[in-house]
Formats: C-alpha cells, sequence, structure tokens
C-alpha cells in the first residue's frame, strides 16, 4: 500500500488557528472513598492538531481530490510536512540562522505520518478564497 502525501501546491497551515494537544492515553480507574488512580493505556500516543489553510478555488479542487480520492474520505493516513518545523531555518546556539557556503540557511525538513481526525474538513468563504480547518491525527 502507498500511503499518499500531502500536496506540495497546497500552503502551509495558517498559524492563528493551529493548536495542539495530547491524545487521553490514561486509563482511569476508580477508586472507592479515594481520589482516581490512572495508569496508561497505549505504549505509544498520537496528538491531535487543528489547523486551517486559506486557498484558491484550485487550492480547494486540490484539497478535495486529495481528501475523497486519496485518503477515501479521511479513512487512509497520509504524510505530511511537519508546520512546526518544515521549511524552518536550522540556528545556531544564539539564535543565528545557520548557512551555507553560498550564504543560503539552512532550511530543516520534517514530516508527520497523520489520519483525519475527529474535525473532518469544515470549508468557509472569504471573498474569492476558502478556508478550510480540519485536525489531524499525528502519529507516534
Amino acid at each position: 500500500m502507498t500511503i499518499p502525501t500531502w500536496p506540495a501546491s497546497l500552503p502551509k497551515p495558517e498559524r492563528d488557528s493551529w493548536s495542539q494537544s495530547p491524545f487521553e492515553a490514561r486509563r482511569k480507574r476508580q477508586t472507592e472513598g479515594l481520589p482516581p488512580a490512572f495508569s496508561r493505556r497505549f505504549s505509544g500516543v498520537p496528538e491531535t492538531v487543528a489547523l486551517s489553510i486559506v486557498v484558491s478555488r484550485a487550492g480547494r479542487a486540490v484539497f478535495d481530490q486529495f481528501y475523497k480520492e486519496d485518503t477515501s474520505f479521511g479513512a487512509k493516513p497520509f504524510y505530511m510536512p511537519d508546520p512546526t518545523t518544515d521549511g524552518w531555518a536550522l540556528l545556531d546556539g544564539a539564535g543565528n540562522p545557520m548557512l551555507t557556503e553560498g550564504g543560503q540557511p539552512i532550511l530543516l525538513s520534517a514530516q508527520w505520518l497523520v489520519f483525519f481526525g475527529d474535525d473532518l474538513p469544515k470549508q468557509t468563504i472569504e471573498g474569492v478564497r476558502f478556508r478550510l480547518a480540519f485536525s489531524v491525527m499525528v502519529m507516534p
């Protein structure tokens, strides 16, 4: 099985709508007369990330095709660039970008293996563009 990859033509997620939260990985046991006790439920814990992108009509068509055909309406996993790392400059200890011999910044690269999460894609119109908001489950 070939795992699809997030289309490169789609923009990076917006910073304002991005939020990350851990998946509930605890098992709660209620004890009589005492505070509840917790134990781990899973050895690997996914994270839920909510994000949105703003696209043109053509970008919306690319996203729709990716969602409907490539991921079977969100049932299949896919690779996606990690928006918190991918494309950002590598920094030295002082916080300055590290450069190549040609003076170009060295960029980080990272990707996630994800599924579409509980918040399936919602589309709203903003002028002539579309905002697509959805969540993904980042696999450990």
